[in-house]
């Protein structure tokens, strides 16, 4: 099919300020993300003490975390070990029985070193929207240091402060693969999704009760148990 350019001078300057239009709408998204995270972001070394951290699922591979779960839950362990938090909230996907993020996630933790009545696990975090509005409705975190990949901590920091958690994100560095590469280019497309869930504010797929294992593992109990979406019918 042959294409047909303008040809006259107004048409051509309506067809580019078409596509500088379209640009930026395309752009605004991840334009609200860096500006939602401008200064929230640091290192393990100079994040300000929080009592929670708030750790992201990143998948398994046949029942254990993915290296990129695993350099985060690392940097989560480091920060509970250096004393920068006092309690891990692990959030991730636990929709069907033969899937559980949390409890993967809360067994590396505690082949780390880090003490089970310090780590609280949500079973509901299917996105990252979902994780940051349980941590406040569910959990009742209102601070928190978020941890995740540095291709996803600006939405992740963005989605948690419009959820109603102040946050600090600690992002876990990566070697430019090709998981990194994925990684970068899907945040193009989710920007958009984050940006419609911050302005529309859904509540999560499966919102619950409150739970106050965050609240009892920082009084110095043994977390309770919350219910798992995978564990019912």
């Amino acid at each position: 099919m042959q294409v047909r350019f303008p040809r006259t001078v107004r048409a051509r300057r309506r067809a580019v300020q078409a596509l500088m239009a379209a640009a930026v709408v395309a752009l605004a998204p991840a334009t609200w993300m860096h500006t939602a995270a401008a200064g929230k972001l640091r290192t393990t070394a100079d994040v300000p003490a929080r009592d929670v951290a708030v750790v992201f699922g990143a998948g398994l591979w046949k029942g254990r975390p993915t290296p990129y779960l695993a350099h985060r839950l690392d940097t989560a362990a480091e920060l509970y070990r250096t004393g920068k938090v006092k309690v891990l909230l692990v959030t991730g996907d636990n929709s069907r029985t033969s899937y559980d993020e949390p409890s993967a996630m809360r067994a590396y933790l505690a082949a780390r070193g880090v003490p089970d009545g310090k780590v609280v696990s949500d079973y509901a975090g299917f996105d990252t929207w979902d994780s940051c509005v349980r941590a406040r409705k569910v959990f009742g975190v209102d601070r928190a240091v978020l941890v995740t990949q540095d291709f996803h901590i600006k939405r992740a920091v963005a989605l948690c402060e419009r959820a109603g958690v102040a946050s600090y994100g600690v992002g876990v560095a990566e070697p430019h693969d090709t998981t990194w590469y994925y990684g970068t280019t899907r945040e193009l497309f989710a920007a958009g999704k984050a940006a419609l869930d911050a302005a529309v504010r859904p509540d999560p797929r499966f919102l619950g009760p409150r739970e106050t294992g965050v609240g009892e593992a920082l009084a110095g109990g043994a977390p309770t148990a919350p219910a798992s979406p995978g564990a019912t019918p």
